[in-house]
């Protein structure tokens, strides 16, 4: 996967998502159908896309169009172009981490 610097950005993003335990799909494009971004993942029951761009490239017009969608439906939605741009994915595994906790601290006793 990293023969091309995508290639490297994907081995990072692969690596965090599954050092988290990220469920995680990577739909191949054919041309048919709706288009999706490069990673669709699921953290503790909350939906997140990622779509991963070679340091200095930026999404198309289409990806940006479904990243508007993904976000507009309650989802989130990254593009990683780097370790700096990765960041905020992990920060945002770290809060749904957090309101976890919170959740089955709050949860009564049965």
């Amino acid at each position: 996967m990293a023969k091309t610097p995508e290639g490297e950005v994907k081995k990072k993003i692969t690596a965090l998502l599954k050092q988290r335990n990220v469920y995680y799909f990577m739909p191949v494009q054919t041309g048919y159908g709706s288009t999706g971004l490069d990673y669709h993942c699921c953290y503790r029951g909350r939906a997140f896309f990622i779509e991963a761009k070679a340091p200095g490239k930026k999404p198309t017009d289409r990806q940006w169009d479904t990243i508007v969608k993904v976000r507009a439906a309650g989802a989130m939605a990254f593009v990683v172009y780097d370790a700096e741009t990765l960041a905020p994915v992990e920060q945002w595994l770290d809060l749904v981490d957090q309101e976890t906790l919170h959740v089955q601290l709050a949860r009564p006793r049965q």
